[in-house]
Parts: C-alpha cells; structure tokens; sequence
C-alpha cells in the first residue's frame, strides 16, 4: 500500500444534498500488512441495518468541521480517541441514497482493541488488505438504480463479512490510489433493477 498518490489528490466535493455525514477510513498497520478496520451497523437501524460501513456518521451543529465530525463518531462508536488518529487524505464525496453526502476521510490508527461502544454498532472487523484486492472475493453487477441510474455495484466477500454499498464504492476508490488493485473491466452480471442483492 502506497499512500504518496492519496495524499495528493484533491478529491470533488459533494454540497448540495440535505444532510453532511463523515466517515474515517482507518488503516492499521500489522506485522502481516495493512488492514482496513470496518463497522457492522446494528440490525435495528433504520438505515442500511446489518450493513458493513466505516466509523462515521451525521455531522453535529457542535462539529466544526466534517474532518471532526469523522474523528467525533469513531471515538463514540469504537471507542477510537481522536488524538491517535493521523489523517492522510480524502476520498471523493459520495451521495446515498438517504440523501446524504458523505466526506470520506482516510487515516492510520494503532493496532489495539477496538470495540462497539453505541447502539448503532453491532461489531468491530478489521480485514487484511491482501483480502481484500483478492479478485477471488470480488464480485460488481450493473443495474439501473433507483437513485444514480446506471450504476455498477462492487461486493468484497472477506471471511463471513460482506462489504457493498456505499461503503464499496468508498473502497473501491481507496484501493485504485493506494494499490494496483482495480475492478476487472467487465461486470460479473448484469441485473433488473429489483433483483435481490447478493448478500
């Protein structure tokens, strides 16, 4: 993994929807490579319930920025403390399907134990990048969505945890600046707009 590339480039941005959210991209070094550290949300939310994510969330009015409002929710939900993180870049704002944009934030924290600490997380994953660039554990169809139109959706099949979604995309473009990963040109599948998600 190479972070040179990240920390030049200047990602768009996203200003026009309703609500701001934040995220961290948390990176932890092991002896074994890095890792990336995932939040599984808690199956009795109202929004994306079961989902694998990044620590993040709404910003607060008491936020002053979307860079704190990442540090701010990772420290609530896995007990995260703000000074260990070292920021290194941003991703490209993305749009869900809540009618949020999302900032995504990228740093290194240390390897310890990290554990959910709110309601809204249900478990803590911190999955091996080599895992995760595997093409064996690599999946995306192209649908066209109900929200961003023709869209190609990616899913990483990683021990028992799926990542897709939003929280996909975000992966996708941290891995394209970071490693020589990227999504083979050619879908797995083309679908119908209401077929079932492969998760």
């Amino acid at each position: 993994m190479e972070l040179s590339r990240l920390r030049r480039y200047e990602p768009s941005t996203v200003t026009d929807e309703r609500r701001e959210s934040a995220v961290l991209v948390p990176i932890v070094e092991r002896a074994s490579g890095p890792h990336l550290l995932f939040t599984k949300r808690s199956e009795n939310l109202d929004n994306h319930p079961g989902q694998m994510s990044f620590p993040g969330g709404k910003r607060e009015p008491t936020d002053e920025s979307l860079r704190e409002t990442a540090a701010r929710e990772s420290q609530e939900e896995i007990g995260l403390l703000p000074d260990d993180i070292s920021f290194v870049g941003r991703l490209d704002d993305i749009r869900t399907v809540t009618q949020f944009s999302v900032r995504p934030f990228v740093g290194t924290i240390p390897d310890t134990e990290y554990r959910p600490r709110s309601g809204e997380v249900a478990e803590v994953a911190i999955l091996p990048l080599a895992a995760l660039t595997d093409l064996e554990n690599y999946h995306s169809e192209r649908r066209d969505h109900p929200y961003y139109g023709d869209i190609r959706l990616h899913y990483f099949y990683v021990d028992e945890y799926t990542v897709w979604g939003a929280t996909a995309r975000m992966l996708v473009q941290f891995l394209e600046l970071t490693t020589p990963w990227s999504p083979p040109p050619e879908v797995d599948a083309e679908v119908e707009p209401d077929a079932d998600f492969p998760v």
